[in-house]
């Protein structure tokens, strides 16, 4: 005879369950006394369970398996939403464990009770209250499957009194469904496609993570069509590395030479992506769309021509039915512009720049004489990281020089709540892969907007040393809202944060702490921390843009005209000395 409580961690347990997030307490009670016992799970307590859901959301992403996070009855519960939004929007399974009253006080409006059914009914892909032993086996079957088969969130809730209750004798062990065959489309429409690519003058690909894991499928078909490849932020994952075809990202964070492929290809072929910024698709394309999930077909932007198939085993049969073509000079004249625009932002990275008149025209938007540009830090970071490091960002400013500075390349992931946007990811993403104890380097680049919002899960990676590398760019301001406001021509209002010292913050959690005030110490700083043997937080005090952008930019634009302006006029300054010397 077994519990519930005790059923439920032994299963989760044999299915490679490593670790369980949350804060403990009431209707949970019996299950964290399950995992008391169970020395193949960890329960990582953490102080807010917004983190805890982020880091069973991170997991997720990085192994492919069900991430598990808790929430007690009631609030305890609803903190779990953010995070849990963010795994619904990434399309990774997460298991939801919920509290909730006594059966007896269910609708009585008891004390903290919540309708946990209709609250996370929009959030969920399963949703389900255990009401008697008897169901738990399938309920957590049938929840654990569904969020592998739909790439969601499942939400099991149970009661405060059937935890700790017995399951009937001889109840069989839940089982579950991990793995999905992939889809090819048919070859009908296969034949389609390859006659529309085949008739093209020029094609552009634009590649998100859904093909991750059709890297050489990928490579071989723009190798075939002499197509530029465009990625969206995820999409550098895998493919931005060793990639003769890559000119980079569109959209927000893109560069001119993506905008010049995008619009000098005929057919426009995209993989795996859902890229959601409207404003920055071509017009008049024929447009094919390659994706797992029919749904996904066309919400973008109009689809002339669909295949709906895993984008390796797609590629993989759409490649024998093209021909090579031999006119590449929409792919050389894509790559040349790339290569030149991207040796430009390179002199942005480096820190004598502020001795020339670039540091001139910084200071017309900045307080601080030797502001340390946010450039150059991140640039550190790309040059000291491991090959295999695993980094994380927020949403904002610290996620666009990520995307402009570090290149993914080796087996680098990349981890952010890039289809949710939320503020304050990076920090408990980071926590849960470093959790996974795999022994690799874990980065997180924080806002110190971000970083803030969730602070107190600085105390967590104390509490269990977990090796976490936490960057942050110390603006003093949310930084991209700031631009919001400045591309709308109104005046910047409540953006600006009135820090502490972070790093005094840090070493009072019991984390090694570092502030760095001037560019000449970024690198070693940068350095010294990713070789730290336990967690660090390195807090970098870093320049403010101030960027006006015309007020006719269409708001899905204004923010990547925004950065491109800045830089463009600091590259300009320093092109401008250089002709001077």
């Amino acid at each position: 005879m077994t519990t519930v409580a005790k059923m439920l961690v032994q299963s989760l347990a044999d299915h490679g369950v490593s670790a369980m997030w949350g804060v403990v307490g009431d209707a949970l009670n019996p299950i964290t006394d399950a995992l008391r016992h169970e020395s193949r799970i960890r329960w990582m307590g953490v102080r807010h369970e917004e983190a805890g859901a982020f880091a069973a959301g991170a997991q997720a992403q990085l192994t492919g398996r069900i991430g598990v996070c808790m929430g007690t009855v009631g609030p305890g519960s609803i903190h779990l939403l953010n995070g849990l939004y963010d795994a619904k929007k990434s399309h990774v399974p997460v298991l939801a464990i919920c509290g909730q009253v006594p059966s007896s006080e269910i609708g009585s409006d008891y004390h903290q009770e919540v309708d946990n059914d209709a609250a996370f009914r929009d959030v969920s892909v399963f949703c389900r209250t255990v009401t008697d032993p008897a169901q738990l086996p399938y309920l957590l079957e049938l929840a654990v499957n569904a969020a592998y088969a739909r790439g969601g969130v499942a939400v099991l809730t149970l009661p405060g009194d059937v935890g700790d209750r017995d399951v009937p004798s001889g109840t069989r062990e839940p089982r579950f469904v991990s793995q999905h065959p992939p889809v090819t489309p048919m070859a009908g429409a296969l034949d389609e496609v390859a006659q529309v690519l085949n008739g093209a003058s020029t094609v552009t690909m634009l590649v998100g993570s859904g093909a991750r894991e059709a890297r050489d499928e990928v490579l071989s078909t723009a190798e075939t069509l002499a197509a530029p490849v465009v990625l969206t932020l995820k999409g550098k994952e895998s493919l931005e590395r060793d990639n003769p075809h890559q000119v980079g990202q569109t959209g927000l964070l893109g560069n001119p030479a993506a905008k010049h492929a995008l619009d000098h290809g005929d057919v426009l072929l995209m993989v795996g992506t859902d890229f959601p910024y409207r404003d920055w698709y071509p017009k008049g394309k024929t447009v094919i769309q390659i994706d797992a999930d029919g749904e996904r077909i066309g919400r973008r932007v109009h689809v002339d021509h669909a295949l709906v198939g895993d984008s390796r085993a797609t590629l993989a049969a759409l490649r024998p039915l093209l021909n090579a073509k031999q006119d590449r000079s929409h792919l050389t004249a894509a790559r040349e512009r790339y290569t030149a625009w991207h040796k430009r932002q390179q002199h942005l990275a480096d820190p004598g720049y502020d001795s020339t008149v670039v540091g001139r025209v910084r200071k017309q938007f900045d307080n601080h004489e030797r502001a340390i540009r946010p450039e150059v830090l991140a640039a550190a970071i790309d040059r000291h990281a491991d090959n295999d490091a695993v980094f994380t960002s927020d949403t904002g400013m610290s996620t666009v020089w990520l995307a402009r500075f570090v290149t993914l390349h080796g087996n680098r992931r990349l981890l952010g709540s890039y289809n949710l946007g939320s503020m304050a990811s990076a920090l408990p993403q980071a926590l849960g892969a470093a959790q996974l104890g795999n022994g690799r380097q874990t980065v997180a680049f924080c806002g110190d907007g971000g970083l803030t919002m969730l602070m107190g899960e600085l105390l967590t990676v104390a509490a269990y040393e977990l090796p976490v590398k936490i960057v942050v760019f110390d603006n003093s301001r949310l930084g991209m809202v700031k631009l919001e406001q400045e591309q709308a021509g109104i005046a910047e209002f409540g953006t600006k944060l009135k820090n502490p010292d972070l790093a005094a913050v840090a070493r009072a959690c019991g984390i090694h702490g570092v502030r760095v005030e001037h560019p000449d110490q970024v690198d070693a700083a940068v350095r010294d921390a990713l070789t730290h043997p336990g967690p660090v937080l390195l807090d970098v005090v870093t320049s403010a843009e101030e960027i006006i952008v015309p007020p006719k930019t269409t708001p899905g634009q204004a923010w990547g005209f925004a950065i491109a302006k800045l830089q463009e006029t600091l590259v300009s300054a320093h092109d401008e000395e250089v002709r001077r010397q």
